[in-house]
């Protein structure tokens, strides 16, 4: 159940068990990570191909090595002659074969998937109502360095505080400066995937995946990355935020929308905190959104103008939630530069219904934006995302200085 519920730590508390992150495949019974069922090694280690059919192709479930570690309980499809090296199997025995349900083989519709293509977006003046949610008078920032230390990997780690948008809060934000490279930097201001809801600390961030995978190799290329702690994620955590995860009927609550409000507020004014440093150029910064950050790429840019640049790793539409927080009445006011990269087989966000709706609603000029689609479900392979988000920041923020 601990696992199960992400109320009493979720696969916060399995991943440290498993092979997410690694290099590869492992050989099984490698590491302690054991399902209820005492199966070794299947988080991680490669997704496993099911029977089931699906509308375009066949259910894989579970998670590699490059995953999310929260894809370990997820649905996903893949055509039949894909050869991934993240997809596998794991044989299966049935002692009793006449007791198992049919559905257990049966057709599967993994995840939700709203079509947002008719979705009715509100008028400017309505729009306008929804955008000053999230604005704030200005006040001082009351920033503190807790911490600066010099990383293994070479950069300055530095951890922040200020003082929040709303409510007496203070918000934490990791800085990662780049070696070698003189200032003032270009700075990725990165938005996290769910799974930041179900760690219990950002302590030692930097061993955490989404740092390794997703923003390391933009500070080695001499870039500084800003990690805000938002409202709900690690420390600043709770029950009420992991629960959003597994329970999207949620999205339509009041409480939510608040929490949308707070979260993009933490996000402007880590931008107002930026601005205050000579060693920030804030002229030149992007926002760079994960899964849940790459759906929030539709509503963040959409109030907030500092933003050059915009990449979207596994971006697409949700359009549920009540009409103030649903990001269908945001994506049309956004003209930031926009780069998508998303699977084809992503069940999360469906090209056709969610991930190219974005694109194509998006004002943005057609020769500012794209969407690369790759054989993959969720999130592309990471060599090609590291590769076309560092050309399309190259193209919009300029070279980095070196």
């Amino acid at each position: 159940p601990m696992i199960l519920w992400p109320q009493l730590g979720g696969f916060g508390l399995f991943a440290p068990h498993t092979n997410f992150g690694g290099q590869g495949p492992i050989p099984v019974g490698s590491l302690p990570g054991v399902t209820a069922f005492g199966a070794f090694d299947m988080p991680g280690n490669v997704r496993e191909w099911c029977w089931n059919q699906t509308t375009q192709g066949k259910i894989v479930r579970g998670g590699s090595w490059e995953d999310n570690t929260y894809e370990f309980e997820m649905e996903r499809q893949a055509p039949p002659m894909d050869r991934s090296p993240r997809n596998g199997i794991r044989l299966a025995h049935y002692p009793d074969t006449e007791s198992l349900s049919e559905a257990a083989f049966g057709f599967r519709e993994p995840w939700i998937s709203v079509d947002v293509r008719s979705a009715q977006i509100v008028s400017d003046e309505v729009f306008q109502v929804y955008r000053e949610q999230f604005a704030y008078d200005p006040t001082d920032l009351n920033a503190e360095v807790e911490s600066s230390v010099e990383s293994p990997g070479g950069w300055t780690h530095e951890l922040v505080s200020f003082d929040a948008a709303y409510g007496g809060e203070r918000v934490l934000g990791h800085l990662f400066l780049p070696p070698n490279t003189p200032g003032p930097y270009q700075t990725v201001v990165y938005f996290p995937g769910g799974a930041s809801t179900w760690m219990p600390s950002s302590e030692g961030l930097e061993a955490y995946y989404e740092f390794t995978m997703f923003l390391s190799y933009l500070v080695r290329n001499g870039r500084a990355v800003f990690y805000p702690v938002y409202k709900g994620t690690f420390e600043r955590g709770g029950p009420e935020f992991m629960a959003y995860e597994q329970n999207p009927e949620l999205y339509g609550t009041f409480a939510f929308t608040e929490w949308v409000i707070q979260l993009v507020k933490d996000l402007r004014r880590s931008l107002d905190y930026l601005e205050t440093r000579s060693d920030i150029d804030a002229e030149r910064m992007a926002y760079y959104g994960m899964s849940w950050g790459g759906n929030m790429g539709a509503v963040i840019p959409a109030v907030e103008n500092r933003f050059q640049a915009s990449v979207l790793v596994a971006g697409g539409l949700f359009g549920i939630g009540r009409p103030e927080a649903s990001d269908f009445n945001y994506v049309t006011r956004v003209t930031t530069p926009t780069l998508i990269l998303n699977g084809k087989y992503d069940v999360y966000f469906p090209p056709e219904t969610s991930s190219r709706p974005m694109l194509e609603l998006m004002a943005t000029p057609p020769e500012d934006k794209r969407l690369i689609l790759y054989e993959t479900d969720h999130i592309p392979p990471r060599a090609e995302f590291m590769k076309e988000t560092l050309a399309w920041l190259d193209k919009y923020l300029g070279p980095v200085n070196r």
